[in-house]
């Protein structure tokens, strides 16, 4: 059984994107970005929304091409374009870079695929992952918490049915204040 991890940066007040989808406000250090290569690197399969994947789609196809991009950016790159993907969406019909397009049930393909032997999943997206935490799929937290407070956005948690009891299993501080805390939840 394969395990799905639910991982963003998040501001204090706990949304993933401020107004208008503004990503400004979570710039992540040298070191930050490091720590979410190494964490994708360990990923097998991206279940991606499709704000998310639109976001994403937008940048890392070329991220290793940009002018400028650091060692760690060529990688994550490269690593985007390799690592296989899910993009669950009724709206889109088309995808590329290793990546195909679920338009039906995504609950029931998460269970599908969670229940696959393979490396780890990492779920993306907060309306995707909202419904995969509601459905219990979710094993692990990955909250990267930055020192700002948004007012409104976008936010990480979505309402839950029953308690979801959590052990932490790491934190961790990063240059500029951001914070990791690493969950997994108690079955």
């Amino acid at each position: 059984m394969r395990k799905l991890v639910y991982g963003m940066n998040v501001s204090l007040d706990g949304f993933v994107a401020a107004p208008g989808d503004d990503l400004g406000w979570s710039a992540p250090s040298d070191e930050l970005f490091r720590f979410w290569l190494d964490q994708e690197l360990a990923i097998g399969l991206f279940l991606y929304g499709r704000g998310l994947w639109e976001n994403m789609s937008s940048y890392w196809p070329t991220g290793d091409q940009q002018p400028g991009a650091t060692p760690a950016q060529v990688e994550f790159a490269r690593n985007w374009r390799d690592t296989p993907k899910v993009v669950f969406s009724s709206t889109i019909d088309k995808v590329d870079w290793n990546a195909r397009v679920v338009a039906g049930d995504a609950v029931e393909e998460i269970a599908r695929l969670k229940a696959e032997d393979g490396e780890p999943m990492r779920v993306g997206g907060a309306t995707l992952a909202g419904a995969a935490m509601r459905a219990g799929l979710v094993d692990e937290y990955e909250i990267v918490t930055h020192p700002v407070l948004l007012g409104g956005g976008k936010p990480f948690y979505t309402a839950v049915d029953s308690w979801v009891n959590l052990n932490l299993v790491e934190t961790r501080t990063f240059p500029g204040g951001a914070l990791l805390t690493r969950y997994e939840v108690r079955r």
